[in-house]
């Protein structure tokens, strides 16, 4: 459903499960959960520059937020050479007959000045039809080095508005970078922005490393690592690149970790001779809690956002299946029904889905459904999809296609919780298990 209030949303067109209601004054605010819709037009043009050297800058800026909004499918850019105008200063009237000539119905004005190596960027957002302001203007401070974080900043601050949701331009993302042939490839962590900008390598390529899992303020990564001939959970600081191993038994092996939301506590699997199950550690002490005992392979551990339940796959049914049980062990439910295996359950931050991998009929899907198992939607389709991650405000989830072939690779893709909007986003050489970060 989309609920649309404001004269700017009436552009909005739902195609389908879609509803709106128009008022005549108040704050834009849109809630969509379902549907497909018309991409809003916008203009951004090249913010303003208000001192010697900064005209490069709001050019990049301006890019930056455009690309951000774009990149949703929510939005559609009116090109920069349909413009009648362009403001003058940041401090003009907005000469709004020119806007609406060219259909633009929301208006990004912005404004740089530059002092040495440090950037001062405002900026406004405007109903173009109603002639109102969204919200009150804004200013970012930082420095040439951070222009990028600025940028998504501001996009962050537009699609809020337009939309009344979270965005999620300024975060990151923690994936595994993939070179080489497939019978000899090198796997090494590496960290970049949303967009596949400023990637940064964590480790070196000595190790196979696999399933690295932010920590909920971003500071920490959780990953498996073969440095020692066998899977060990590792803990990395992102600031220093510093890794060390988390205690684990003689002879067992240890993946697929993750943290709990308070950043307290971590889930993982134990591997023990043929036997695989649950286990919660405390960070600090290292005390372990057995959550699982059964004979079945239980693996891929989630926590829900209020920490008080996990979600993980089991084969204990006679195939690969979803379950949920609390936070501290005990009885499962099984919530998974539908044809196929399902695996890689992971609760989004919203707490009101579960994403997962699922194979069925020689195809690999990323599919969402309720906590309960209801609603299940299959959102891709492809020779293997797997490895789903959440955006900060649960509204997309990017995830590893791998393609076929002795020559196939692995690349990292997003799509939005409706099915729509599937893009690849780009990496130097491969990508695969991303995990994608809170807002910075």
């Amino acid at each position: 459903m989309i609920r649309v209030v404001s004269t700017l949303m009436a552009a909005f067109t739902a195609l389908f499960m879609a509803s709106a209601a128009l008022a005549q004054s108040g704050p834009l605010r849109i809630e969509i959960t379902e549907g497909v819709i018309e991409p809003l037009p916008f203009a951004v043009p090249d913010f303003i520059a208000e001192s010697a050297g900064a005209q490069e800058w709001g050019e990049r800026l301006a890019r930056v937020v455009s690309d951000d909004l774009t990149g949703t499918g929510l939005f559609r850019e009116v090109p920069p050479t349909a413009y009648i105008s362009r403001p003058a200063s940041f401090a003009a009237p907005v000469q709004f007959p020119d806007w609406k000539a060219i259909n633009a119905q929301a208006l990004v004005l912005g404004a740089v000045s530059l002092s040495g190596e440090q950037i001062t960027v405002k900026f406004r957002v405007y109903d173009v039809f109603s002639g109102a302001e969204l919200g009150k203007g804004l200013q970012f401070n930082g420095t040439t080095d951070s222009w990028r974080r600025v940028a998504h900043k501001i996009a962050d601050q537009v699609y809020s508005r337009i939309t009344g949701e979270t965005g999620y331009f300024d975060s990151r993302v923690v994936f595994v970078s993939e070179t080489g042939p497939k019978d000899d490839r090198k796997k090494r962590l590496a960290i970049m922005d949303y967009d596949g900008a400023n990637v940064q390598f964590l480790t070196g390529s000595e190790a196979i490393v696999l399933a690295p899992r932010f920590s909920p303020t971003g500071d920490r990564v959780l990953y498996t690592s073969y440095a020692t001939g066998a899977p060990r959970i590792h803990v990395l600081d992102v600031g220093n690149t510093r890794a060390r191993i988390l205690e684990q038994a003689p002879g067992t092996q240890s993946f697929s970790p993750r943290f709990s939301p308070d950043g307290r506590s971590i889930v993982f699997s134990l591997a023990q001779g043929a036997n695989t199950d649950i286990f919660r550690m405390e960070v600090a002490s290292s005390t372990m809690t057995r959550l699982t005992n059964t004979p079945a392979i239980e693996t891929s551990p989630s926590f829900s956002p209020d920490g008080r339940q996990i979600v993980f796959e089991s084969d204990r049914s006679g195939s690969q299946q979803i379950y949920i049980m609390s936070a501290s062990g005990g009885d499962a439910q099984r919530i998974s029904f539908g044809e196929g295996r399902y695996g890689s359950p992971v609760w989004s931050p919203r707490g009101d889905k579960i994403a997962f991998t699922k194979q069925s009929k020689g195809r690999f899907h990323i599919g969402v459904m309720r906590v309960n198992g209801s609603e299940e939607r299959l959102l891709t389709a492809s020779f293997l999809d797997e490895s789903p991650t959440w955006a900060p405000n649960g509204r997309v989830i990017m995830f590893t296609r791998e393609t076929q072939g002795a020559s196939g690779s692995a690349s990292l893709y997003s799509v939005d919780v409706s099915g729509r909007n599937l893009k690849r986003i780009p990496t130097p050489g491969g990508g695969s298990d991303p995990s994608w970060g809170p807002l910075q």
